[in-house]
């Protein structure tokens, strides 16, 4: 009971700190993963098999964006029930999301399975590369149920004021991972098939972690009996916020698919790897960022269900703050070191020459991201759908789709035109995002 009420009564500096530096510990271990994962790869299996798996990326952040359909709204859902002390919902909320996150990760793994290869090759695989795509989610949509309740379980904890237990079970995936990956793909001679194998143990590992916490009697929010039949209040209500975070992911997917097919028309496949390389550099941030929010959520969500919308503007502009802050370290990186970065992936000089300037290129309007990033996160962590959703999506659909199918008919190089695309749709949906904030102040209680 403690550790949902401080939300409402300590002070929300130390608050964020104490909810966001898990978050921003685990993200960041989960993108350091990703980044050892690629070099794992990158240097045991060869630039192609990098390519493949910038490829598979997108398709496994759609199978991603089904968990946070069900995760991030019924962990929102929980923080305003717990604001609200409707205990009684709060805890069918827990027994919802598992539910959810079965049915939806078992249709999931059925229809990636069944449509594979066309699904890897309309992201942008080719013949050269589909081999290792599809060898790599092979192993991962066979995990799929753990991956959803995995990331549903963990956004669960942060909201029942378990903000380090959730960031423990991250790390305990992401060492398990790092020891597994060198002794599956070298040691074990299996390839790109050793490091998605890798990550699927780890997440079972975790989850049985997680599992621990709500099965102790003690806790406010638990497992028992009741709480497991689906209730249409709560799904559709956390479906509803879910979609936000759902949309913008799958967005994103289809944004980078775009992105793929025009690397792979203008620059072949180095210029998708070279894509590769330098999205992982900003996702180690992003992630940053994401833990950041996902400190922010519980805080924002109880104390608005509190009505304590003092607290909950006090906690949205602390974590602007620290998110312009973190995606600053990115522009620095990104404009001063991008041959250093580079190198952290691979050797070869054609693919580190094709790196430098994109980098530079994406890398320019790193500043502004994070306030966009937060700004959609406050609507989703009180509830407003509508908002997050259209926020979600002015980045993705509303600029960046159009303007990378357009900008490369106008450049002389028109590979020119997929790189400016990106950093031009972050100014515009940072503008968006003004306008939209600025609108809801009243509703918001800035006035």
């Amino acid at each position: 009971m403690s550790r949902t009420t401080e939300l409402g009564t300590a002070p929300v500096h130390s608050l964020l700190w104490k909810y966001a530096l898990p978050a921003i510990i685990a993200m960041t271990a989960t993108s350091l993963y990703n980044i050892v994962d690629s070099i794992y790869i990158g240097h045991g299996c060869g630039a192609l098999a990098l390519g493949a798996l910038t490829v598979a990326k997108p398709f496994m952040d759609i199978c991603a964006a089904f968990g946070s359909l069900v995760g991030v709204g019924a962990s929102s859902l929980l923080a305003i029930y717990l604001g609200q002390k409707d205990y009684d919902r709060a805890n069918r909320v827990l027994g919802n999301v598992i539910v959810m996150n079965i049915i939806l990760s078992a249709i999931v793994m059925v229809v990636g399975l069944i449509w594979l290869d066309p699904i890897l090759m309309a992201f942008g695989a080719s013949e050269d590369t589909l081999l290792y795509a599809r060898e790599y989610m092979e192993i991962i949509l066979y995990g799929n149920i753990l991956t959803h309740i995995y990331f549903g379980l963990n956004a669960m904890l942060r909201s029942a004021g378990h903000p380090r237990f959730s960031m423990a079970a991250t790390i305990v995936a992401v060492t398990i991972n790092i020891i597994l990956d060198p002794i599956f793909i070298f040691g074990l001679d299996m390839g790109v098939c050793g490091a998605a194998l890798a990550t699927v143990i780890s997440q079972a590992v975790a989850v049985v972690w997680q599992l621990t916490k709500f099965m102790d009697k003690n806790e406010l929010v638990r497992f028992h009996r009741g709480i497991w039949r689906l209730n249409r209040h709560i799904t559709t209500r956390a479906l509803a916020i879910g979609m936000s975070p759902f949309l913008y992911n799958i967005a994103h997917c289809f944004v980078v698919i775009i992105i793929n097919n025009q690397l792979k028309n203008f620059g072949g496949d180095m210029a998708i790897a070279s894509y590769g390389v330098i999205n992982r550099l900003t996702f180690v941030f992003a992630m940053m960022v994401m833990g950041l929010n996902q400190g922010m959520q519980p805080i924002s969500g109880y104390n608005y269900g509190a009505k304590q919308y003092d607290r909950m503007l006090q906690s949205f502009y602390l974590t602007c703050a620290y998110a312009t802050g973190v995606m600053g370290i990115v522009f620095v990186l990104g404009e001063c070191f991008p041959e250093l970065v580079t190198k952290m992936f691979t050797h070869d000089p054609v693919l580190i020459d094709l790196t430098i300037k994109p980098m530079r290129i994406i890398c320019s309007t790193m500043l502004i991201i994070g306030f966009q990033m937060v700004t959609g996160n406050l609507f989703t962590s009180i509830g407003k759908a509508g908002k997050a959703i259209f926020l979600s999506l002015t980045r993705q659909v509303l600029y960046l789709i159009p303007l990378v199918l357009w900008m490369p008919m106008i450049f002389s190089e028109p590979i020119d035109g997929v790189w400016w695309s990106i950093p031009l749709s972050d100014t515009l949906s940072a503008i968006t995002a003004v306008i939209v904030l600025f609108a809801s102040r009243r509703k918001l209680h800035m006035e």
